[in-house]
């Protein structure tokens, strides 16, 4: 696969994580045909039939209200971190989450990407799954959690002390896996993303998944790239989830996923940036 790498400069000056500005050029994804289904929200015509319409049953919208409607998958997300090993940022975000519920309840309507890893999971039965960013492996324990024979790509550079925290490694994702009754295969892939991505794809280039995330190189080049990526490999009917979209150190992001997600026809895509760091979310309709 050929991508438009050349042309991305732009994109670093004068602040790869600045405000992007209005004329970057960014990367264009390279699309495939029939990239394959994800069965669980998608409408099979019967043979000889019209397709009438595109074969995604479900798009981002529904996600949201099943997502924010209430508060089950906050409390679930709570499970789900007092499961885990704990560490700061976990011991954090529970406090986070309980005290949410206990000011405004059901009518908090919080999102982050655990919980809506979770609510994606659930309604879509991924058999895949693909993540750029995996640190310690939480929203990768979301997906599992919720289908424990989802077959796992896991891709990241292990960075040390990544954000002052501990970045202890695959094997150490591995037994959280375990820990949330994950059956599946799991597949770490170590390094740089704009490397290993490409070569990856290079290898089996109808691939697709039901559920992808973007949560790694945080510039608005590294993360634009990883976009452009990973969109042709996300099924009909699956799901695309981007991290940290309104995080004030990167104000750039919000404007990567519009440009790139928000404004596609290909996509259904609902961007939560109420509170906290925010969280973009797509469905692949085409």
């Amino acid at each position: 696969m050929i991508f438009r790498r050349a042309a991305l400069t732009s994109l670093s000056r004068p602040d790869p994580k600045g405000p992007l500005p209005d004329d970057a050029v960014l990367p264009e994804p390279q699309w495939f045909p029939d990239p394959g289904l994800c069965e669980a929200s998608c409408f099979a015509a019967s043979e000889g039939e019209t397709e009438w319409f595109p074969a995604a049953l479900i798009g981002s919208q529904a996600i949201a209200r099943r997502l924010t409607g209430d508060a089950t998958y906050v409390r679930r997300a709570l499970d789900l971190m007092t499961t885990l090993t704990p560490d700061d940022y976990t011991s954090y975000m529970t406090r986070f989450y309980r005290d949410g519920l206990a000011r405004f309840g059901d009518g908090w309507g919080f999102a982050d990407i655990v919980t809506v890893l979770l609510a994606l999971a659930e309604t879509l039965r991924p058999k895949s799954y693909l993540e750029i960013g995996v640190r310690r492996g939480r929203s990768a324990c979301a997906v599992a959690a919720a289908a424990p024979d989802c077959e796992l790509a896991l891709f990241d550079m292990w960075v040390a002390n990544y954000a002052g925290m501990d970045n202890p490694g695959a094997a150490f994702v591995r037994d959280e896996l375990k820990k949330v009754g994950h059956r599946g295969q799991a597949e770490f892939v170590d390094g740089n993303s704009h490397q290993t991505l490409p070569a990856y794809f290079a290898r089996q280039p109808r691939k697709t998944f039901d559920i992808v995330t973007v949560d790694g190189d945080h510039t608005n080049l590294g993360a634009a790239q990883d976009i452009a990526d990973v969109l042709p490999h996300v099924a009909v009917g699956g799901a695309i989830v981007f991290d940290d979209i309104c995080h004030p150190k990167h104000p750039g992001l919000t404007d990567v996923w519009r440009r790139m997600v928000g404004e596609s026809r290909r996509f259904s895509a609902w961007t939560y940036d109420d509170v906290g760091y925010g969280v973009g979310v797509a469905i692949r309709k085409a």
